[in-house]
């Protein structure tokens, strides 16, 4: 997360529905999505495409994040939401921010 707040990643609290604190907010993202990412990253071939699956939409902060992942990591992700697909390159998600 370091990396990603290096170049710019700010997260987005906004889409917290909990009622604490605007520090606890930043503290309580860590959706399943980024976590199955870093599960992707630790297990599978270097350089290799990582692909992600959800039955639900996927979160503006999760979104946000996997596009400023994909361009530290250098590889591609590919994530399936409910509604779409998001192929993550090089820090620009081929939905174009719509999602």
């Amino acid at each position: 997360m370091e990396r990603i707040k290096c170049i710019g990643y700010t997260p987005q609290v906004d889409f917290v529905l909990h009622d604490v604190d605007e520090e606890e907010k930043s503290n309580i993202l860590g959706d399943h999505e980024k976590l199955a990412l870093a599960y992707g990253l630790l297990i599978g071939l270097k350089g290799g495409v990582i692909r992600v699956t959800k039955n639900l939409r996927v979160c503006g902060d999760c979104h946000s994040g996997f596009s400023f992942i994909s361009k530290v990591v250098e590889r591609e992700i590919v994530f399936r939401d409910s509604s779409r697909f998001h192929q993550f390159k090089e820090g620009v998600c081929s939905c174009g921010r719509y999602w």
